[in-house]
């Protein structure tokens, strides 16, 4: 059975960490994906949290039942810097003792480091993993890899044939459904995304996009023409060009059954709505309701 956890990325503005777990059991949520914030994880700095910080957060999951059931932290494991790549080593160690103190054990992120060079960064980021294993197992967790847009590794069948390489079954994939039409350069073939990595797949991403090469690649703008820049969105499912009836019959063709985490993003004025009915959406679709 899927778990549907909640990324409260959005509320971050106007509550504290903690109490994003008390508005996704107003929401309906028993699960929590806690992406980057700067009470917690920021992108590519040390994780700020301590004790005083995990005893709060223990404290809200008592006091609504609702899980925290990953984290989604990002880190330049990959950067060609040696001393950054350290440096976001020792952010990751931390990371992980963290989710260890929050008895989470799944976890997700990015490849990152930069696709103006993807061969330094991919020996780089198998350098990581080495020196991280010791600690991924000693606290028995599983990291999820997603290829996100400019990372070092942007579409789909290279990034899962990285993941395979590393050859640890702790280590998975998450597909992306934002993402589709970078990960296949705007096929949108998500059926052959999914049921290509059904061995691996621990996670996936639930929001909508517009596929940035349709309109001859006039779906979007960017100025100066030729600029180095990637663009997508996290839409409410429906906004956008995510083939959703595909995505499901794929996964329940794979039996399915790791996290489903709802992402949207950018639309604060109707997000509760759109939570509440993206949840209803997927526990329809995968018989939960």
């Amino acid at each position: 059975m899927v778990d549907i956890a909640l990324d409260p990325n959005i509320y971050y503005a106007e509550m504290s960490t903690a109490d994003t777990l008390r508005k996704a059991r107003e929401l309906g949520y028993d699960y929590v994906e806690l992406s980057p914030n700067t009470e917690f994880h920021f992108w590519h700095r040390y994780p700020k949290a301590d004790d005083d910080f995990v005893a709060e957060l223990k404290k809200a999951e008592k006091e609504t039942g609702v899980k925290i059931r990953t984290l989604n932290p990002v880190f330049n494991w990959s950067a060609v810097d040696e001393q950054e790549r350290q440096a976001q080593v020792r952010n990751w160690r931390r990371l992980l003792e963290i989710a260890d103190q929050l008895e989470v054990r799944d976890i997700v992120t990015e490849f990152s480091g930069n696709p103006n060079t993807p061969l330094q960064c991919e020996h780089q980021w198998y350098k990581s993993i080495e020196e991280l294993s010791g600690d991924i197992e000693k606290y028995d967790l599983r990291i999820a890899m997603e290829a996100h847009p400019y990372d070092f590794v942007e579409t789909h069948d290279d990034a899962y044939s990285i993941v395979r390489g590393v050859n640890k079954d702790w280590l998975g994939y998450e597909f992306c459904c934002p993402h589709t039409f970078h990960l296949d350069e705007g096929k949108g073939d998500v059926e052959h995304m999914i049921k290509s990595s059904a061995p691996k797949i621990f996670e996936v991403h639930i929001a909508d996009v517009f596929n940035h090469h349709a309109g001859g690649g006039n779906r979007y703008i960017v100025n100066p023409p030729g600029v180095d820049a990637r663009v997508h969105q996290h839409n409410p499912v429906g906004m956008g060009e995510v083939p959703w009836d595909k995505v499901f019959d794929s996964l329940r063709d794979i039996d399915f059954d790791g996290v489903l985490s709802v992402c949207t993003f950018g639309w604060p004025e109707t997000i509760d709505e759109t939570n509440k009915t993206t949840l209803a959406r997927l526990k329809k679709e995968f018989g939960q309701d």
